[in-house]
C-alpha cells in the first residue's frame, strides 16, 4: 500500500458489519471526506490503486458493499438496490462524516444516486462513474450476466492469471492476480440480483431530485451511456456536468488512468 494507506476497518451500520478502506495519510482528518461505492464485482481491495491518488487530496473511503469482499455476505441478507442504497447513508452516518463527497462507479452509482434520493445526509457533492442506465422499457445493459457469474465460479474454484485474461484482457497482471484472488467473495445472488435491476430498477427518476452538484463521467468506448442518455440526464437534470473519458471502456481507470482523473476536470477543487 502506498502511504496515502491508512487502514481496513468494519463498522455495523443499517443492520450489517460493513468493511472499509481508509486513505489520505497523516492530514486525512483534516481533509474533506471522499466515500467510494465500486461496482457489481469490485471488492474495495480493487480500487486501491484509484484511492491511493484520491487519497493525496481527500480523506478516501472505499466500501465494500454488502455481498462483496469483507462486508456482510449470506442467504439472510436483502440484496435490493434500495437496501444497498440505505447501507451508504448508515455507513455515512455511522462514521459521523460531514460535506462527504459521494462517489460511485456503475452500480455503486446507481447505489449512491438512490441513497440521495432517499434522504442520505451530508453529502457536499455527487460523482456518477458512468452508471447503467437501462431499466423498465429501455435498451439492456451492454454486458451480460453470464460473463459476471461465470468468472465468480472460476475464481471459487481457483483461477490463475490466464484465466482472469479470458474476461479482461486488457488488464495488467496486477489488476488480474488482484481480480483473481478477491473475486470468490462476490456472493453471486447478490450479484444476479443486482444485475437484474439493472433492468427492473429506473434511477432516471431519482436525479429531478439532486440539489448538490453533480458530475457524470462517462466512458467513451463500451456503450453504457450514449448521446441519447447524456441528452435524457441533462433534461431531468440541468445542472449536471457531464464529461467523458474518450479512450477508455466501462472500467475507466483500469482503462485510462490519466484520463479518468482529468475527467473530473475541476470539480472536486483540486487537480487530481
Amino acid at each position: 500500500m502506498s502511504s496515502t494507506f491508512l487502514y481496513g476497518a468494519n463498522v455495523q451500520a443499517n443492520g450489517i458489519r460493513q468493511h472499509y478502506l481508509r486513505y489520505g495519510g497523516e492530514a486525512s482528518a483534516t481533509r474533506q471526506p471522499l466515500v467510494l461505492i465500486p461496482g457489481i464485482t469490485s471488492p474495495a481491495v480493487t480500487w486501491g490503486f484509484v484511492a491511493e491518488r484520491l487519497g493525496r487530496h481527500f480523506d478516501t473511503y472505499v466500501l465494500d458493499v454488502r455481498g462483496r469482499g469483507l462486508s456482510s455476505s449470506g442467504p439472510e441478507l436483502a440484496y435490493d438496490t434500495d437496501t444497498c442504497a440505505d447501507d451508504v447513508s448508515a455507513f455515512i452516518a455511522a462514521l459521523g462524516l460531514e460535506r462527504v463527497i459521494l462517489a460511485g462507479h456503475s452500480m455503486g452509482a446507481r447505489f449512491a444516486l438512490r441513497a440521495l434520493s432517499r434522504g442520505a445526509r451530508d453529502i457536499d457533492k455527487l460523482v456518477l462513474i458512468d452508471p447503467p442506465v437501462s431499466g423498465p422499457g429501455r435498451r439492456e445493459y451492454p454486458s451480460k450476466l453470464p460473463w459476471y457469474v461465470d468468472s465468480i465460479r472460476d475464481c471459487l474454484r481457483g483461477a490463475d492469471l490466464e484465466t482472469m485474461r479470458r474476461y479482461c484482457p486488457t488488464w495488467s497482471e496486477d489488476q488480474l492476480r488482484l481480480r483473481a484472488e478477491w473475486l470468490h467473495t462476490c456472493y453471486e445472488p447478490a450479484i444476479v440480483q443486482a444485475f437484474e435491476e439493472f433492468h427492473s430498477v429506473d434511477i432516471h427518476q431519482d436525479l429531478p431530485g439532486v440539489t448538490v452538484p453533480t458530475l457524470l463521467i462517462c466512458a467513451g468506448k463500451g456503450g453504457v451511456i450514449e448521446d441519447q442518455d447524456r441528452a435524457e440526464i441533462r433534461d431531468l437534470l440541468p445542472s449536471i456536468r457531464i464529461t467523458t473519458a474518450p479512450r477508455a471502456g466501462h472500467m475507466i481507470p483500469w482503462d485510462d488512468y490519466e484520463g479518468f482523473f482529468a475527467a473530473f476536470e475541476d470539480f472536486l477543487g483540486t487537480e487530481l
